[in-house]
């Protein structure tokens, strides 16, 4: 039977993240993944999947460039499944290198297989020929990651009727789409066809969507999405769906109204993949999505030598959290020394236009009574902006009038993932106003809607100087 010091049941971003964190300790790490190549969920189906088709929506129809040449401008005329399709292979093949060739760097042991226990120290792995071989591990890492809701009154086809996995595999691009789910794999979907000129129309049971956004923020992207014709019937539930002899999908909503559409994506919550893990020989048990409960600190299980991290534990559910669960787990389960992370990571939603966020809303501020100053820059107002032809973008710093830190970044458009981090090292590094006020930021640059926001806030907060 093997030995190792632990074994990591699956290889997306929190067990590649923690295999090679214990294998850099010096450890004997084996990681066990049931899919045909490495990378989990994040690689094949999920994360690089859709921000790759995002990249390639945005490209090929020239979205960027319409506040110039107009709506009706297109870098390519006839967009096809087919296009959409080869530039992902080519972005998956690359990213299953990279792990692949880290995984032989730092001399990580991976075979393919479906785990179960047998007991806490033991696991079962039957290969896909039906070979059944045992592991023995001193601590287990779960990083099972999870697999779309699927309820069986859905008449999934594949075709017509999909899950946010099926999605990537259609043949054609549909002429319309009904979107079930506002959550953020939902709304990213449903923008990005969106921007390939599907008629999108969202429901969802509840009245509002993404409500750990700063509301201001969910208003202006609210506002885009109906600027551009996408249709959100917000707290509707579908009734009843069924497939037309035509070839179409019929919705009826609890309102009464009916729907007709080319394409229904149903993205309405992922469950984690923990049922064939055989969970009740460790006496572990997982919620009715299928998610484990950890101590936030270390990612143990209830099971001492067992941990788990990744989406399989839940909120937030993002593959850079759950890389950095990954590696505090992996370090706890082999006995190093684990640093907490700063209290504030960035949440960044792939939609068109992007969301990011990092931070205090205003909605928390208000509830925690934390007087406070805003502070807000539209991308219109920079030159960077007028130069990239935007006329939407929104940035919001939120700082406190007592200590004048700031305790909220929160930006709606273009680049938004990415401008996200200035604000987050701000925060972290409990900065104030002032740091927008006296620095300096490339210009022309979006970046400069940091020094309009800081201004904008600091002008009604008052000069710290003529208070002292």
């Amino acid at each position: 039977m093997l030995q190792y010091d632990l074994v990591v049941v699956g290889s997306g971003p929190a067990g590649r993240r923690g295999a090679i964190q214990a294998a850099k300790l010096g450890k004997k790490v084996l990681v066990i993944e049931q899919g045909k190549r490495v990378g989990g969920v994040s690689v094949h189906t999920g994360t690089i999947p859709s921000k790759t088709l995002r990249e390639t929506a945005l490209n090929l129809s020239g979205w960027r460039e319409r506040g110039f040449y107009g709506r009706s401008y297109r870098v390519k005329e006839e967009i096809s499944a087919d296009d959409l399709r080869r530039r992902l292979l080519i972005t998956l093949n690359h990213e299953v290198e990279v792990l692949e060739h880290q995984f032989a760097r730092n001399r990580v042991q991976h075979i393919r297989g479906k785990a179960s226990f047998i007991n806490a120290s033991t696991l079962q792995v039957i290969k896909d020929d039906g070979e059944t071989t045992q592991v023995t591990a001193a601590s287990v890492l779960l990083a099972v990651g999870t697999k779309p809701f699927r309820p069986d009154y859905m008449p999934f086809d594949g075709k017509t009727v999909l899950d946010s996995d099926e999605l990537l595999d259609i043949q054609d691009l549909p002429r319309s789409m009904v979107v079930i789910g506002a959550g953020v794999i939902g709304i990213e979907y449903a923008t990005i066809f969106s921007a390939l000129d599907t008629a999108v129309t969202v429901i969802d049971p509840k009245a509002t969507m993404l409500d750990f956004i700063d509301k201001e923020i969910i208003e202006d992207f609210t506002y885009q999405l109906r600027d551009r014709n996408m249709k959100l019937l917000l707290g509707q539930k579908a009734d009843k769906v069924e497939r037309l002899e035509n070839g179409k999908v019929e919705l009826t909503l609890d309102s009464g109204r009916r729907l007709t559409t080319d394409m229904v994506l149903f993205a309405a919550g992922r469950m984690g993949a923990t049922d064939a893990l055989n969970l009740p020989a460790i006496g572990l048990e997982a919620d009715s999505r299928g998610r484990l409960k950890v101590n936030p600190e270390t990612f143990q299980t209830s099971v001492a030598n067992v941990y788990a991290a990744g989406d399989v534990v839940g909120f937030p559910s993002l593959a850079s959290t759950s890389m950095e669960q990954g590696r505090i787990a992996a370090r706890v389960a082999v006995g190093a020394v684990a640093k907490e992370p700063p209290k504030y990571f960035p949440y960044g939603i792939y939609a068109v236009p992007e969301i990011s966020t990092c931070g205090l809303t205003e909605e928390e501020m208000k509830e925690r009574g934390i007087p406070y100053e805003c502070g807000i820059a539209r991308f219109r107002e920079t030159s960077r902006g007028h130069i990239m032809g935007l006329d939407t973008g929104l940035l919001k710093l939120i700082f406190s009038l007592k200590t004048r830190r700031l305790l909220g970044v929160h930006i709606v458009g273009e680049g938004a993932t990415e401008l996200v981090h200035i604000g987050q090292a701000v925060l972290n590094l409990k900065g104030t106003v002032e740091y927008f006020v006296e620095n300096t930021f490339n210009y022309p640059t979006l970046a400069e809607a940091y020094k309009i926001a800081g201004l904008d806030a600091w002008n009604r907060m008052g000069d710290i100087k003529s208070e002292l």
